[in-house]
């Protein structure tokens, strides 16, 4: 069996920032770009941890470990504003978010 090596670490990676950002463009729907968020950001912390195991040191890690909080701070503040979207025009379309300038 092929043991997994750095570059498989950066293939899945890419895979799920490819997936991220697909979902962030071609969705409407508020709760759908924020889980396309979610996968980009997952996608940065996956290269810190591989990176930081394959070079030997723990820096990619603890910076992983910030990246996990701010990713609940963000969920949490988000999904803040998707509430106060959907009180305001009963749909989480995020077209409807250009009101809220007013």
């Amino acid at each position: 069996m092929m043991p997994v090596g750095l570059s498989h670490y950066v293939t899945l990676s890419g895979v799920l920032l490819a997936l991220g950002v697909f979902t962030i463009v071609s969705r409407r729907n508020a709760v759908a770009i924020l889980m396309g968020v979610e996968l980009v950001l997952n996608a940065a912390l996956l290269n810190l941890v591989a990176f930081s195991r394959f070079g030997g040191g723990l820096d990619g890690q603890v910076f992983a470990l910030f990246g996990i909080v701010l990713a609940a701070a963000e969920a949490v503040v988000a999904l803040a504003i998707v509430l106060q979207v959907f009180r305001a025009w009963r749909s989480v379309d995020a077209g409807l978010a250009s009101g809220l300038k007013e």
